[in-house]
């Protein structure tokens, strides 16, 4: 397909289809690998690098130092954001999700790749974390890039629903990942500490190789093109047009995020530590709980996004918020069961549901915050720092709570939980899209 014929009012019906195929399929993979390394990498944090990568003649301080790499990754995300967001408005959309598709892939399975500190000491940390912070730089451009995407490509009308596309591929790779562990310890840990852990690392390059041909075959976005070399040149640098004229578009897109990360993260990362730690809940069970749960929003997240496009992005966002609020109690009521039955339906209900609910519209909603210009600049650099400072505090100062408290009180996560939500509601009240979008959704 050549560049003009990927701009609506140039191509056929059939060649629109064919483009929105690969921009679908393009968008879907890329989210679907960073959540398959995000859980993977969390579980085997929690459950072996203890073991492989640090001096385990003190367990403790080895399990710290393998939890703080994968605080190093979040990190990183903000650098990543604001760097690739800067380079998708400059550059273009589509060679910024080739590169850092591949800067995520890459290092995932370098990861499986890396030898034990029983094989070369010091250096096997050293590595770790350096590939870490390399792939957390691709990983906080990465869903802005494929949201952005598939908001500048989508049809008019349906920039709700395919808007959501990458929400649909965090979900695809949640399942991916879950399902791989609870196989690889169906019959306890022993086989992945023997080295079975490799395996999953290993094998994503397959995922690797299937996305950047996909993402190779996808034409640039049609807004983008549309902004001429010449007026593109007369313009400001990105980031300085956007500290100068979004502001209001880049609170409204940061606290949104931290809201939501906030949420999403007690939901499947606090809940998570939470039962292992004080319920003594088995990783198998856990591991299954998530399964379930991205089994369920694989199916939620269409719903939420043709949603979008009947009601609007905003309507939706603020609906998953105030849900979200109501089921802040009943969530930690049903983990403090300790009962499987209950904890499937907690993080079935707040993973499966009520995140994909908030998270579905915010391909649209979030995008339509910024103009052309600016657009991934905007939402790149106001998601990722908030995705940082929530999805590295938010589960930490739970869990932090929990463990302060003489009785293990969760308590002070329900209002963690409240004050998340009524974030997303009021910062979804500040919408700015309408100044740069003539579309509700």
């Amino acid at each position: 397909m050549t560049a003009s014929a990927s701009i609506p009012g140039t191509e056929t019906p059939e060649q629109a289809r064919k483009r929105l195929r690969k921009v679908a399929a393009a968008t879907i993979f890329g989210s679907m690998l960073e959540w398959y390394d995000f859980y993977l990498y969390a579980t085997m944090a929690a459950i072996v690098f203890s073991k492989i990568f640090f001096d385990n003649s003190d367990p403790k301080t080895a399990t710290l130092m393998a939890f703080s790499t994968f605080a190093i990754g979040f990190i990183a995300r903000p650098f990543g954001g604001v760097l690739f967001g800067y380079l998708g408005d400059k550059f273009g959309r589509k060679q910024v999700l080739v590169l850092t598709f591949c800067l995520m892939g890459v290092c995932t399975t370098l990861i499986g790749l890396i030898p034990s500190y029983a094989s070369i000491g010091i250096w096997a940390p050293i590595l770790l974390v350096f590939i870490r912070i390399i792939q957390g730089l691709g990983a906080g451009a990465e869903l802005s890039g494929a949201a952005v995407t598939s908001y500048e490509h989508a049809a008019q009308g349906k920039r709700g629903s395919q808007g959501a596309w990458p929400a649909l591929g965090l979900n695809l790779g949640l399942l991916l990942s879950s399902l791989t562990i609870y196989l690889l310890t169906i019959n306890g840990n022993e086989f992945l500490l023997a080295g079975g852990w490799r395996i999953p690392f290993i094998c994503s390059i397959v995922l690797v190789g299937v996305g950047l041909w996909v993402r190779n075959s996808i034409p640039e976005t049609p807004q983008f093109q549309e902004l001429s070399k010449e007026a593109a040149k007369a313009k400001p640098s990105p980031l300085k047009a956007l500290f100068k004229n979004d502001l209001k578009g880049l609170a409204v897109v940061f606290f949104v995020a931290i809201g939501y990360n906030a949420l999403s993260y007690i939901f499947k990362t606090f809940s998570l530590a939470y039962l292992t730690q004080f319920k003594g809940v088995d990783v198998h069970v856990t591991s299954l709980s998530v399964t379930i749960a991205s089994l369920v929003a694989i199916v939620a997240v269409p719903c939420f996004g043709w949603l979008c496009d009947k009601w609007s992005s905003k309507a939706v966002l603020m609906l998953g918020g105030l849900c979200s609020l109501l089921f802040a109690y009943p969530f930690l009521a049903l983990l403090n069961s300790g009962e499987s039955l209950m904890i499937y339906l907690a993080i079935g209900v707040g993973t499966g549901i009520l995140a994909p609910m908030m998270f579905a519209p915010q391909g649209s909603f979030l995008s339509r915050q910024f103009p052309t210009q600016t657009r991934s600049s905007g939402f790149g650099t106001g998601r990722e720092i908030g995705t940082a400072i929530a999805g590295g505090l938010a589960p930490l100062g739970a869990l932090s709570m929990v463990a302060a408290s003489a009785t293990h009180s969760t308590d002070g996560v329900v209002i963690i939980l409240a004050v998340s939500a009524l974030l997303v509601v009021v910062f979804a009240l500040c919408d700015q899209g309408a100044k740069h979008s003539t579309f509700k959704n």
